[in-house]
This record gives C-alpha cells, sequence and structure tokens, in this order.
C-alpha cells in the first residue's frame, strides 16, 4: 500500500473507531433533589385535594385508565400513601389544590414555606375549611432526625392539628402487664399548628392519650399503637373538639417517618 492510500485509511478508521456502538457513552446526571415532604388533608368539611409545590405537583391518584382520579387526597387521609416526596431546597408556595372536576385545581390555601437542604418536613391543611371564601388553614412543621440515634428504641413526637384544641400532651403507657413504669409523656405542651420533639420511647405496643394542662381528663383516645425500635413516628392529632359523633370527633394519627 503506498503512503497516500494508508494515510487515508487510517484517517477514516479514527471517526469510525469512536462510533462504535458498543462503546460506552457517559451522560450527565440530573441532581436528585435533597429535601423530603409528606403531605396531609386534616382540613375539616375540605374537599380532597392533590398538593402542590409551586405549580408541580406532589401527590395524585391515577385510575385505572390512566386518567388522573378526582378523588384525590381527602380529609384525614395523607399524600403518596403517608410517603415523603423528594423536593429541591427552595421557598415553595404549598397548596391542596380541588381534584373534583367542580373547581378543578382551585387552591384552598397559599401556604409559603422555605425548604432547606437535606431536611424533612410534613405540611398540613387544618382548620376548618370556609365554604364561601373556599380556604382553609395551613402550617408546615419539620421533621428532625434526633442528633443522637439509639436504634434500640423507638422514636415518637405529636403534631396538633386540632384548631379549636388548647396546648395538649401525648402520652403513652405500654400495654404489657409486666412494665410498671407510668406513661411516657411524647414531649410537652403542643399548641395548635406545632410539634413537639421526638422522644425516645421503648419498643412496645401502647395506648395513647391526649390531655390539658394540669388536667387528668382525656381528651383523645387510641389503643393498641406500635412503636417498633429503629423507627420515628409522628402522631397526628385532627378533628373538632365540639364534636362527639362522626367523622370529624378528634382522633390520633399514627404515620411512620422512617
Amino acid at each position: 500500500m503506498n503512503r497516500p492510500l494508508a494515510l487515508a485509511v487510517l484517517l477514516c478508521a479514527a471517526p469510525l473507531a469512536s462510533c462504535d456502538k458498543n462503546a460506552v457513552q457517559e451522560l450527565p446526571l440530573a441532581p436528585v433533589p435533597t429535601a423530603r415532604i409528606k403531605f396531609f388533608n386534616f382540613g375539616l368539611n375540605a374537599p380532597a385535594v392533590n398538593f402542590y409545590a409551586n405549580d408541580t405537583k406532589m401527590t395524585a391518584i391515577t385510575s385505572i385508565s390512566d386518567i388522573e382520579s378526582t378523588s384525590g387526597v381527602a380529609y384525614s387521609q395523607a399524600g403518596n400513601g403517608g410517603l415523603y416526596s423528594a423536593l429541591a431546597p427552595g421557598t415553595y408556595t404549598l397548596t391542596g389544590r380541588i381534584a373534583a372536576a367542580t373547581n378543578k385545581d382551585l387552591p384552598i390555601d397559599n401556604l409559603s414555606a422555605t425548604i432547606a437542604d437535606g431536611k424533612s418536613y410534613s405540611f398540613y391543611l387544618s382548620g376548618l375549611y370556609d365554604t364561601t371564601a373556599k380556604q382553609v388553614d395551613a402550617f408546615v412543621v419539620e421533621d428532625p432526625i434526633p442528633a443522637q440515634w439509639d436504634y434500640s428504641v423507638a422514636y415518637a413526637r405529636f403534631v396538633n392539628a386540632i384548631y379549636n384544641a388548647n396546648p395538649l400532651t401525648l402520652y403513652a403507657k405500654n400495654t404489657d402487664a409486666t412494665v410498671t413504669t407510668d406513661s411516657i409523656a411524647v414531649g410537652g405542651e403542643v399548641a395548635y399548628k406545632a410539634a413537639g420533639p421526638f422522644t425516645a420511647v421503648p419498643n412496645g405496643v401502647y395506648n395513647l392519650v391526649t390531655r390539658y394542662s394540669g388536667s387528668n381528663r382525656s381528651v383523645i383516645t387510641r389503643g393498641n399503637v406500635s412503636f417498633v425500635r429503629g423507627h420515628m413516628y409522628t402522631i397526628g392529632a385532627r378533628g373538632d373538639t365540639t364534636k362527639t359523633s362522626g367523622t370529624l370527633v378528634p382522633a390520633l394519627d399514627n404515620t411512620a417517618n422512617r
């Protein structure tokens, strides 16, 4: 092969080698959102909603026809089955938007919140829904992981989402008859739209009760709640203290954080 022909063959071979169909191509990966958030509809008489962060839909229910269901997240329910949704840090308007065909996607709150890098949060619709203004209360709390983590115990905290309740304290009593210790106070008093700290609770099954300060009267109770070592739980109070029957009777919700 003469020299000019050999050079031409080499020049043609180079681009062909670089385009080998088996060559590994490295593509840039999109950054993974570093914050986490849960969504709860505890708004009394509020319609079912889909939750949004700005204009990004964070929760929705898909029907078997692959069309978004108009059911949404109803009262007493958590979005995405109580699991966290990933969210990039930043300032957001967090809203619940009507899922039904009537007034579809109308926001029933307009809460602004700053979501920090690497942190977890819970967002609540709460209070009494105004059917005229089509608005309801809303708040967000941080879900802080304890700095000193002990995997031999569980951790629980209390969130008060009852708009007409005074500050409440949550107590947990072990159902094991061999355990003779008094009830555990799961943090201290918690006012409306606030959360207590995560408190270490021995592994076991508990009866829960909330009380007002200086009173032994039970305001809300829930029996046989399991706290499993190595896990974190949020006990959320919802409902209307004036109700003694029906779906709005005060109740305690139990959702695992991890």
